[in-house]
């Protein structure tokens, strides 16, 4: 904001609030009380804003630094010591009080504004890496060999730490208290959500919603996207061996051939998919590891599985899980070899609470505009933010990361994945914004 309109805002401030005055002194003026105050609420708002703006533009350099130097030393799942330790030296850098510890390397801060209790909102971002060897040639690649931030949560820690400096400078704008979560392992069962979830992150104080954000490289830097009620799936994983008896490839019928055994198996299980579970509810079946550790005229005496389940409905997921366990292993039985079907119950669905989800999303408007702001479609990937989603109300929102002018494409979870840094400025501000219209929210 330019001083001139700086000053023409403040006289304007002055001049409402003298007519305010005379709205207590003169009955004649009462009519026109309710449009003054909206007015005079609507010209403070925007200057919050731009002041969040302003603030969030001036850290950028910082927090691209930020999440440079996670990205340079990621560190897998339950691992995290020297990335909460950064974190929690960031926050005592900006005079944040913090707790580090919970769940192991987790990070808890706290920033109070004025009347503290009034309310309380949980802003959430991850913090582990994935075991994958990165590939790209960039001044701030990966040192830790086989370790890479894949999947942003680099730019989520980085995210939300400006967020917290941002809103550490303007707490005395605002009423209410913020918990920022900044989570271990949000990349292998049973998830760092839930651990923090049980040693009290959501008490002490207890936040009334949280928000979450993650990257996503299908949207264009400067977008934001939303879905309101179900979003992302449940996960489940599949562990499952074939037992048989092995011999000679040439004379298979003094074997019991666990491979094509096996095979029938996987065929099987898919129609469970498709022909018992409702269309209209989203599940998926994926099997990624087949290991048949035999050879050319070798008929192992095992098969070994991996792979994954995805739902959207708790009933059909307790269902499927007793469906196909009993038809892999009646399908064994019936070719004379056993099969030991194991199921690790995973991440719920993800539900994001569609009065929240309102609200935020016209904050987003607010913030980045209309045009900017994109609706989408069910995702059948899967989030630990899930675990937060089903005790308090939680939105999870997408950040636009594409830049394909710069090469800048790459899905998560590959070696080549990497992020428009722009995105940090408004990763951080619009964070900070949807936070305080939050909190001066009566729902």
């Amino acid at each position: 904001m330019s001083l001139q309109l700086w000053l023409r805002l403040r006289l304007k401030l002055r001049l409402r609030l003298k007519l305010r005055l005379k709205l207590k002194l003169n009955p004649y003026f009462c009519n026109t009380k309710p449009k003054l105050n909206i007015e005079l609420e609507l010209v403070l708002t925007n200057m919050l804003k731009n002041k969040i703006k302003k603030l969030a533009t001036q850290i950028h350099s910082d927090t691209i630094a930020t999440r440079r130097h996670l990205h340079q030393n990621p560190e897998l799942s339950y691992q995290e010591t020297e990335t909460g330790k950064f974190v929690a030296a960031r926050l005592k850098d900006y005079g944040i009080a913090h707790t580090h510890g919970i769940a192991d390397n987790g990070v808890v801060g706290i920033i109070k504004g004025k009347n503290p209790d009034k309310k309380i909102i949980a802003l959430r971002a991850d913090m582990d890496a994935l075991p994958i060897i990165e590939a790209n040639d960039v001044p701030y690649k990966s040192t830790n060999e086989g370790v890479m931030h894949a999947c942003g949560h680099d730019a989520h820690t980085a995210s939300l730490l400006g967020t917290a400096h941002i809103l550490n400078q303007i707490k005395s704008e605002f009423e209410g208290t913020v918990k920022l979560i900044f989570q271990p392992a949000e990349e292998r069962f049973p998830g760092g959500a839930s651990i923090m979830i049980k040693e009290g992150v959501l008490k002490n104080p207890a936040p009334q919603s949280i928000i979450g954000q993650h990257v996503h490289p299908p949207l264009e830097a400067g977008k934001i996207g939303m879905k309101s009620g179900m979003y992302m799936a449940s996960a489940d994983e599949i562990y499952v061996t074939v037992k048989g008896r092995g011999g000679h490839g040439a004379t298979p019928h003094n074997t019991i051939d666990p491979v094509v055994i096996t095979a029938h198996i996987i065929t099987a299980l898919q129609q469970i998919i498709s022909r018992k579970n409702n269309p209209a509810s989203p599940s998926v079946l994926t099997f990624g590891k087949v290991i048949a550790n035999g050879s050319t005229n070798i008929i192992p005496n095992e098969v070994y599985l991996e792979g994954t389940f995805r739902a959207m409905d708790e009933k059909w997921r307790a269902e499927a899980h007793i469906q196909m366990k009993k038809m892999a292993e009646m399908m064994a039985q019936s070719m004379g070899a056993t099969c030991d079907f194991k199921i690790v119950k995973g991440y719920p669905f993800l539900i994001n609470n569609e009065a929240l989800t309102a609200q935020v999303r016209q904050h987003a408007v607010a913030y980045v505009g209309e045009e900017n702001v994109v609706d989408l479609p069910i995702h059948m990937a899967a989030e630990d933010f899930a675990y937060y989603s089903h005790q308090i109300p939680g939105v999870f929102y997408r950040l636009g990361t594409r830049n394909e002018s710069r090469g800048i494409t790459s899905a998560v979870h590959t070696n080549t994945f990497d992020i428009d840094e722009s995105a940090l400025e408004l990763s951080t501000g619009l964070m900070a914004w949807m936070t305080v219209r939050e909190l001066a929210s009566s729902e």
